[in-house]
């Protein structure tokens, strides 16, 4: 029976993702906040093509997460997109209604929250949620749609018949996670955007999680948008990775290519204040000057912060290539 819907699935031919495809394309996204007209995201442009995973990097109120709810057409009544243009595919998404969203959020784009908790309803048993999932989606039969939930529990390593009958409080933390992946994959979504989904989670279990999202990327050829505090995560797991700071895009390459040449000071900073196991004990650990989230307000997003700021810093610095598919947004990158 398993085998069966194993085929069904990968017989979806509306839903099957081609390695050529860039399936997302940001360009010049702004979001503003109306009340102080300030904008949170200035001008980002990020790309992910099928079968890939960008890691979005950066401290926190940087704009990683505010990013990622723009793409899902989830941002409050109080902020803006007042420039910039998502294309997901065909869907040009800064442009849907509210009811073409609904079509787009799960089936299209996936989200994996890092508050698993609250993922589900938390009185309603867990298969009668994924089930509604599907349903909402397709004009499926309640006993097929019960037989899709059990296959992707089983995908995702949980015991197919006991979460389906259970409440969400009855589940550990890491079960919690990994259904919440089930039911975000459930739909075959081209795009899975992962929002911190380790943070709540313990290290041997968080590393059982990110090794799970890589193995359904590449068993789907979706693409994953992967926004972490945690830079080993992204070393070891990402294609691409970009830098994000004060709502813009300082430095962006192929993953190996800015870990061994950072060409932004920003970016070198962050790869020193990581903690590196060794023999010798430093005595201090090595940390970025100024506070988290203090923000030049003309110019440089970092120049507050930077040991090596100068005069030009107060304008916009130009784009950069550092290399093949590398590139810095830094006055002072040779």
């Amino acid at each position: 029976m398993e085998a069966t819907i194993e085929k069904q699935i990968k017989n979806a031919g509306d839903l099957v993702h081609t390695a050529e495809e860039s399936l997302l394309e940001i360009e010049d996204l702004t979001i503003t906040i109306d009340s102080v007209k300030k904008d949170l995201v200035k001008q980002i442009d990020l790309s992910i093509k099928a079968g890939e995973m960008l890691g979005l990097v950066g401290e926190s109120g940087s704009g990683k997460s505010l990013t990622a709810t723009a793409l899902l057409g989830l941002l409050p009544s109080s902020l803006q997109i007042t420039g910039g243009t998502i294309r997901l595919g065909n869907h040009q998404i800064t442009s849907l209604s509210e009811k073409e969203m609904r079509q787009v959020r799960g089936k299209e784009i996936a989200y994996v929250s890092q508050n698993y908790q609250s993922f589900f309803t938390p009185f309603i048993k867990i298969g009668k949620q994924f089930v509604e999932v599907i349903q909402s989606h397709s004009p499926t039969k309640k006993s097929e749609a019960k037989k899709i939930v059990r296959y992707w529990l089983n995908k995702v390593n949980l015991p197919a018949d006991r979460v389906f009958n259970s409440y969400p409080f009855q589940l550990s933390g890491g079960q919690l996670q990994r259904a919440a992946i089930a039911c975000a994959i459930l739909l075959r979504p081209r795009l899975i955007i992962a929002d911190e989904p380790t943070t709540a989670l313990d290290v041997l279990t968080g590393e059982k999680i990110l090794d799970l999202l890589r193995g359904l990327q590449k068993e789907l050829n979706c693409a994953i948008l992967l926004i972490t505090h945690d830079l080993k995560h992204v070393m070891n797991r990402s294609d691409e990775i970009a830098i994000m700071y004060g709502g813009q895009i300082l430095e962006r390459g192929r993953t190996c290519d800015v870990y061994q040449n950072p060409a932004h000071p920003y970016t070198r900073l962050l790869f020193q204040s990581r903690l590196q196991l060794s023999k010798e004990v430093t005595k201090e650990l090595r940390t970025i000057y100024g506070e988290p989230g203090l923000i030049a307000e003309k110019g440089c997003p970092f120049a507050r912060r930077c040991p090596y700021v100068f005069e030009a810093c107060n304008e916009i610095p130009q784009i950069k290539t550092v290399s093949d598919a590398h590139w810095v947004a830094c006055h002072a990158a040779n």
